[in-house]
């Protein structure tokens, strides 16, 4: 969207720039009314240009705030991941331990409870216990160990 916006201002301060130059309109066939260059299309082009530049400015500062966020628009989880022998054992946790997942809530946890056994951590997105987002928030925090009692 933000790309599109700033396309359309370029365009727009091209075409302006093309009918202020005479040779230019002749040579892309553009009108240039002579009442137009009486009012003042120079100064007009002006106002365009900054217009245009503020528009940029706008949009680049809007770019630069949205890095840090996933496709969802929200923040990226800072949390370190923790060594494979760290992380919870979605077979065996308690609904306690499984809280301690970040991006886990009280109901997705009680949902793995209840779903129990899993061969693996894709088990969770496979059998349709968490969803996609949910997945992809937890699966580094996550590990599905069956030989544990």
């Amino acid at each position: 969207m933000i790309m599109v916006v700033i396309v359309m201002a370029v365009a727009l301060h091209l075409i302006e720039t093309l009918r202020a130059n005479r040779v230019w309109c002749q040579m892309f066939l553009l009108r240039r009314d002579e009442m137009e260059r009486r009012i003042g299309v120079v100064h007009s082009g002006k106002f365009r240009s900054m217009g245009a530049l503020v528009l940029l400015c706008l949009c680049l500062g809007a770019m630069a705030q949205s890095q840090g966020r996933d496709n969802a628009g929200a923040a990226t989880i800072s949390t370190p991941v923790p060594p494979p022998e760290q992380r919870v054992d979605i077979n065996h946790a308690s609904l306690t331990e499984l809280l301690k997942v970040p991006g886990l809530t009280r109901s997705w946890a009680e949902r793995i409870v209840r779903f129990r056994p899993y061969r693996s951590k894709q088990d969770l997105f496979d059998k349709g216990v968490v969803s996609s987002q949910v997945y992809d928030r937890i699966k580094d925090f996550v590990i599905a160990h069956r030989d544990k009692e």
